[in-house]
């Protein structure tokens, strides 16, 4: 069985050699190997999302054992599809927020923090609600920190926002397992749903 060694590699490359992969047309199962959650979930996301039939096996030292088997509609292409991979993507109508920090506007950290909060809890307040939401560098502290934000996140989800949370940052921080909204994405969903937005709003 062919296998792919991902370790080290940061998103979406790893998501990228599944792509080529496949692209040789071969239709035989094989092995990828990681080791971040962000990489394994894309990888199973876009494995299932070109007809695969994918499972996953934890390793030693943090690693993921990702096995991709090729079927019957599985795309010879390995195409990154926007329909399958790039689930919900917004349309060109539509708002989307970008948190990129853990503090509104400069002077006070802590002040920052606090005017964050509100601003978060109020986006349910303005119309029209948000098609999605990204965080990353220390924006992820909001889906990871007991307050009013990670609150207000929860309750937006549950309205059918779509959270995206950089998976690469949640690890540079130290916060995988704090994490209690959102789903883990990489940097080509961020752009493509930066790209695709509407209007995107920003608290900086």
């Amino acid at each position: 069985m062919d296998r792919l060694n991902c370790i080290g590699l940061n998103c979406p490359e790893p998501v990228l050699r599944v792509k080529a992969q496949l692209e040789k047309k071969m239709q035989k199962a094989f092995v990828v190997t990681v080791d971040n959650e962000a990489s394994q979930e894309n990888v199973l996301r876009f494995g299932k999302s070109q007809g695969c039939e994918v499972s996953v096996v934890s390793g030693d030292n943090d690693t993921f054992h990702i096995t991709l088997i090729p079927g019957e509609t599985t795309d010879g292409k390995g195409s990154l599809r926007e329909e399958d991979y790039h689930c919900e993507l917004p349309e060109k109508n539509t708002l989307v927020y970008v948190i990129p920090s853990d503090s509104m506007g400069r002077g006070s950290a802590e002040l920052g923090w606090a005017l964050l909060q509100t601003y978060v809890t109020t986006i349910a307040e303005v119309s029209p609600l948000p098609s999605h939401i990204l965080v990353y560098n220390g924006g992820v502290k909001l889906v990871s920190t007991d307050g009013k934000a990670l609150e207000a996140l929860q309750n937006l989800e549950k309205k059918g926002v779509v959270i995206w949370v950089c998976g690469t940052c949640l690890e540079f921080f130290k916060l995988e397992k704090e994490q209690k909204a959102g789903t883990i994405t990489n940097m080509y969903d961020i752009m493509n749903t930066m790209a695709s937005a509407g209007k995107l709003v920003s608290p900086f």
